[in-house]
């Protein structure tokens, strides 16, 4: 059964914040930046709404290095896609990836496995985090 999303004005002033950022970010992240805006949202209500709007496919959410899940306004809302990551800025590029879907699907179906899900995220550093790297060494 579909959960029916509430648009609430946080919802609103969570998916406006992403909707200006190009990197992902954390939830604390997130809340001090709509604290920074004046918001009067908590961070508990920051947690519940990344998460709705994580499982309703508007919001991609990654794993950081540490462990810690950061999140995206999705480019392509619905779809499904990969990124690519800078390891520096965060700056990240939504990617398709035929070969790595034939091969989830091969793999699946190899051991028997149906309603197969993944997520692949590819990690390097972009062309001005490596030219500002070179410069400074």
């Amino acid at each position: 059964m579909a959960v029916i999303q509430r648009n609430t004005r946080q919802r609103a002033e969570i998916l406006a914040l992403l909707d200006g950022l190009d990197e992902f970010r954390s939830a604390q992240q997130l809340h001090e930046l709509l604290r920074a805006r004046g918001s009067s949202t908590g961070l508990a209500t920051v947690y519940r709404a990344v998460q709705s709007l994580t499982e309703s496919g508007e919001v991609d959410v990654l794993r950081s290095e540490d462990g810690e899940s950061v999140y995206r306004r999705c480019e392509r809302r619905g779809s499904h896609h990969h990124h690519l990551v800078c390891r520096y800025c965060g700056r990240t590029v939504e990617i398709d990836g035929p070969a790595a879907e034939t091969w989830a699907d091969q793999i699946a179906a190899a051991h028997a496995f149906v309603d197969v899900e993944h997520t692949i995220e590819l990690v390097g550093t972009c062309a001005d985090c490596r030219a500002a790297r070179s410069a400074t060494h």
